[in-house]
């Protein structure tokens, strides 16, 4: 678990084809590694990874298939910024929300503006997940914990501060960039709570839809 809040921007190192998927190899900057250990977890732009190597000055890590289809991991080349922060602890200060580090889906920056000293961006998110963004809920974009400011069907508005954009890769982004999206577990958590009963019956309607909610009584006629 994480709580999107990045300790240090990082670059990648190196991209490394294994077997069919990649090592990535990561510069850590600024990030502490003394307390870190092989097996550990390090969120690189959001994305959950295993340290399997530890050379001194940042690690190693295996990305699977999986993992690059689902997430915007294949954008990235030799001397990219990521964002990088370690596995909270039990006594890690909770200042963002909490992230797991699976990112679930893939958005794209549709604009960029200044807003006197903070930058707005507006990002378009696969429709499968609009459900889950909410005016003034969490969301994690690229690692980063963020409150939406706005939500416009698929599409949802970010403010970001001068310091976050000094602290992140967000200084960086540009209309058309990729981005990782995880959006908040308590609505996935909501939305399985919703189904109740029905959540055992079929994997393949495990989904709360106008109807059900009309069905179930959460919703006027």
């Amino acid at each position: 678990m994480f709580t999107g809040i990045i300790e240090s921007i990082g670059s990648i190192r190196a991209l490394t084809p294994k077997g069919g998927d990649v090592r990535v190899h990561v510069a850590t900057g600024k990030l502490d590694l003394s307390d870190v250990k092989l097996g550990d977890s390090i969120a690189v732009n959001g994305v959950c990874l295993t340290a399997v190597e530890l050379p001194g000055d940042g690690f190693a890590a295996d990305v699977s298939r999986e993992t690059l289809d689902c997430t915007a991991m294949n954008d990235l080349k030799s001397g990219s910024p990521v964002n990088l922060e370690k596995a909270l602890t039990p006594t890690t200060r909770l200042g963002g929300h909490l992230v797991s580090g699976h990112v679930d889906g893939v958005g794209e920056i549709v604009s960029r503006s200044d807003n006197a000293r903070a930058v707005e961006f507006r990002i378009r998110a696969p429709k499968d997940l609009a459900k889950y963004i909410a005016h003034k809920g969490s969301i994690t974009v690229d690692g980063t914990s963020l409150t939406v400011n706005a939500v416009d069907g698929a599409e949802f508005m970010l403010t970001i501060i001068p310091h976050t954009l000094s602290e992140t890769i967000m200084a960086s982004y540009t209309p058309g960039r990729r981005v990782n999206l995880e959006v908040d577990l308590l609505a996935r958590y909501l939305e399985r709570l919703l189904l109740g009963d029905k959540a055992a019956e079929s994997t393949s309607g495990g989904t709360i839809t106008e109807s059900f909610l009309a069905q179930n009584g959460y919703l006027k006629s």
